[in-house]
């Protein structure tokens, strides 16, 4: 598998039509969700408490109850990743056009 390497950010901000945006401003929000979701779990957030935690069950949900908590971070605005990564995504260069 060959990843291909992210260009530099150069040039002026171009702006982007007005759907991208929000599909640009969604995948953002999405990644950071993701971010967020594995910083819970890492924190511990979510773990049985031993002896007078839920058991297996509480085990199984976890995960499910990390991953809405960071989605509700995310879309109240979260850490500012996802702004962060949104204008940095809108500040990239227009690809060449292709020749005919």
């Amino acid at each position: 598998m060959s990843v291909t390497p992210i260009p530099p950010v150069s040039g002026p901000a171009r702006p982007p039509p007005a759907d991208a945006g929000d599909a640009l401003r969604t995948v953002a929000r999405a990644l950071e969700a993701n971010f967020l979701e594995e910083m819970l779990k890492h924190a511990g957030f979510g773990e049985s408490r031993g002896a007078f935690g839920g058991g297996a069950g509480e085990d199984q949900f976890a995960s499910l109850l990390r991953r809405e908590h960071a989605r509700a971070l995310a879309a109240q605005g979260g850490i500012g990743l996802a702004e962060s990564l949104f204008q940095a995504l809108v500040r990239q260069p227009a690809p060449p056009a292709s020749p005919p």
